[in-house]
């Protein structure tokens, strides 16, 4: 048995796929739009996520790079397009498997049969990882944070910069990825993401001047790694 998120808007195929998944013994829960899903994935631990790109707040692909911000379930895009050039493009953007409408109960089943292999054989429960960087541990499903034992007290956005950085340490993110991964924004002012960073660093003890875990490189971007 898995728990499943199906993000899917179109009524008639979401009431199908839960009533086979449900008929097969897995766990289902299901969204129609991309915000639900992320809030979904944010606050619950899922085994594999089917995701369909035709959404109405947002596009599929962005939701998948949204997804791969905060976890590393297992995605399974399921859609009409067809294209090869994107099939390929979802798939390097952390897709983990790709199926063209329609399919049948039955293909399904067995896509998300080996993806589930795949992601146990890598390490254990995708939904159970927990980000640690030296002293410093996120956990982006339960939306904790905790330095050297002692949990921070994180507004929503600090703790969506630090869960963004924590997935990629001593990775250089440049200012406008940061933008549109955490904010959601194609373009912005800088001195917003400078103001949550100043936040952000008081309340994991350091400064601009003498950072520990948060290192700003002018005209490039922002790194989070452990001290040294």
């Amino acid at each position: 048995m898995a728990r499943v998120l199906v993000v899917e808007d179109d009524q008639f195929v979401r009431s199908a796929l839960i009533r086979h998944l449900s008929d097969a013994s897995h766990s289902v829960r299901s969204v129609g739009t991309a915000l639900e899903a992320l809030r979904e994935v944010a606050q619950i631990g899922f085994d594999v996520v089917i995701l369909d790109l035709g959404l109405p707040d947002l596009d599929g692909a962005e939701a998948l790079k949204m997804l791969r911000g905060i976890t590393d379930v297992p995605v399974i895009i399921a859609t009409a397009r067809d294209d090869e050039t994107e099939i390929v493009r979802l798939l390097n953007d952390g897709a983990d498997d790709y199926l063209t409408k329609p399919f049948s109960v039955e293909h399904l089943s067995a896509r998300m049969a080996a993806v589930l292999r795949r992601s146990r054989a890598a390490g254990g429960e995708p939904h159970a990882r927990v980000l640690r960087v030296g002293g410093l541990l996120v956990d982006p499903l339960r939306r904790q944070a905790e330095l050297d034992g002692v949990p921070l007290d994180l507004t929503r956005r600090e703790f969506d910069l630090l869960a963004f950085l924590a997935g990629r340490p001593g990775v250089v993110v440049p200012r406008r990825e940061l933008l549109a991964e955490v904010w959601q924004q194609s373009y912005g002012d800088d001195q917003t993401i400078d103001v949550h960073l100043s936040w952000l660093r008081r309340k994991l003890g350091e400064t601009a001047a003498a950072p520990r875990y948060l290192h700003t490189l002018r005209g490039v971007g922002v790194k989070l790694e452990p001290p040294r």
